[in-house]
């Protein structure tokens, strides 16, 4: 199986529009093979738009503590279901 890179931020302490900023310009740097996994306190709906609107893959789930997980690739053949810690 081929190096996978994961692109972590975590977003819970972080104030707005940080997380959002930060989010943005990790996935303009997604290539094949890589992927971002941010985690938050709150479902990002706005940045998960943009992402599907630039053709992306998204996975989006909250835990059992209410923390939000959103995985984003460029590359379709990622499982992202996989990749999540969730």
């Amino acid at each position: 199986m081929p190096q996978t890179d994961r692109i972590f931020l975590d977003a819970r302490e972080l104030e707005h529009p940080v997380p959002l900023e930060r989010a943005i310009a990790a996935i303009r740097e997604l290539g094949n093979g890589n992927y971002f996994y941010m985690i938050h306190r709150k479902n990002p709906i706005p940045l998960i738009e943009l992402a599907k609107e630039q053709g992306l893959w998204v996975l989006n789930r909250e835990d059992e503590n209410g923390t939000w997980h959103i995985l984003i690739a460029r590359d379709n053949t990622l499982d992202l279901e996989a990749l999540c810690d969730v």
